[in-house]
Order: structure tokens, then sequence, then C-alpha cells
């Protein structure tokens, strides 16, 4: 069992070029598991976070539905987003500046096996980090992300989630909006929800923007307490 998680961030990155990398991780760490079942070795395997920030980009789930897209392809290049079809759970999002996306790539076999509570620490990861800004966040039933003020008119999304995972590996994960241009939601309809708004750390703090580098270091201090983890730096 490895708990040592490799941590990169990977600044300001092309969201295909990512995924493409996501999924080389992906491999490597199910490769390992194959081999070590056929061979009956007990190989360590890998376990990775990859922090960044993706240029204006639209995805949809595997089982998301293209019509909650607001724009066509014309409209995408003028905004100066593009949009791809992946194989996360999960509807559509946007991703872009001002976002920090976490992308946990773990053998959960290192953790636990259940993706029902990988999900909810996810969650409390981010309900933790924004409660040190004083912001009460909280899950709303049957929508996995984090939210605010649920179960009233005023209920908006701050942070979407969406994974894949096989063999017990993960791969995507989450996008916390918070210094974000909230303009770009209004070409979707986020996660396929109708009717319920998004938000930004940035806009409920009523300040224009918040240390980005900050939020991450409470992220990874929660992480590193709900899953037990230690973590290490790559560049």
């Amino acid at each position: 069992m490895n708990k040592q998680i490799t941590l990169q961030d990977l600044g300001y990155k092309d969201y295909k070029q990512t995924w493409d990398y996501q999924e080389e991780l992906f491999k490597g760490i199910v490769d390992t598991k194959i081999s070590n079942r056929r061979t009956n070795t007990n190989l360590k395997t890998n376990n990775y976070f990859l922090f960044v920030e993706h240029p204006h980009v639209y995805t949809l789930g595997k089982s998301g539905d293209l019509s909650n897209l607001l724009l066509n392809e014309q409209q995408l290049t003028e905004k100066g987003a593009v949009f791809y079809k992946i194989n996360r759970g999960g509807d559509i999002t946007y991703h872009g500046p001002g976002q920090i996306v976490g992308y946990p790539i773990l053998d959960l076999e290192n953790f636990f096996t259940d993706i029902h509570k990988y999900l909810r620490f996810l969650e409390e990861m981010i309900i933790l980090t924004l409660a040190e800004y004083g912001i009460e966040a909280t899950r709303s039933k049957g929508e996995t992300g984090v939210w605010l003020d649920v179960g009233t008119p005023f209920a908006r999304k701050i942070c979407a989630m969406g994974v894949r995972a096989s063999r017990w590996v993960t791969m995507h994960g989450f996008a916390l909006n918070v210094n974000a241009n909230l303009g770009y939601f209004d070409n979707i309809i986020p996660c396929g929800i109708r009717g319920k708004a998004v938000t930004s750390l940035n806009v409920e703090l009523g300040v224009e923007t918040v240390d980005i580098a900050e939020v991450k270091a409470k992220l990874l201090k929660h992480f590193t307490a709900l899953f037990e983890a230690e973590f290490v730096e790559q560049v």
C-alpha cells in the first residue's frame, strides 16, 4: 500500500495536452496492476495529483447531453473556447482562467476501494477549504459537487466534479471557481442542471482576486488529512 502522492503543478496548460498526460499516468498505474496479477508480484503502484489552469474549454461527460452546450462551432471560436466530449462521468462543465482544476490519479487500492467515499472526500476537501474563508458550503442531494445556500432560491455551485475509475484507478477530478469569469457559464447548462447559478470564491468574498497559491495549499492540507496521504512535489 503506497499513500505517497506525486504532486505536479502544470500551470497554464491546454486541455487536450493535459488529458493525454492524465491518460498516460492512468495507463501506467493500470498496467502495473495488470502485471502484478499476471506475474503474482506486488510492485508498488504510483499515485499522482495534478493542478492545472486551462484556457477556455467546455467538456461533456460520456453520459452528458450535447444540447446543454448553447454555442455552435463558430460561436465557440468567437469566444476563444474549444469543446471536447470526454470519458468522465457527469454532464457539461467549463474550465478556464481563474479556476483551480485538480486531477487526482490514484490507485484507490492504496487508500480505500469505495468510489462514493472518494467523491465525498473530494467534496469535503473543498468544503473545509471554503470554511477557512468564512464560507459555509455543502452538498446538494443527488448532485455531485459543492454548493452554497442549498435548498434556497439562491443555490449556486462553486465546485464541479466528474471522475473516471477503472480497476480502482481514478482520473479527472474537480474544478473550483476561485477568480473565474462566470460569464462563460452562461453558454452552457452547467452539469445539465437548470435553474441554478454558478459562483466563484472572489465573488463570494467581494474581492477582485483571491490568492490561488494560498487556496491550493489549503486544498492539499485537507486532502492530506482526509486521505492520510503524503505529497511529494515534482516540478
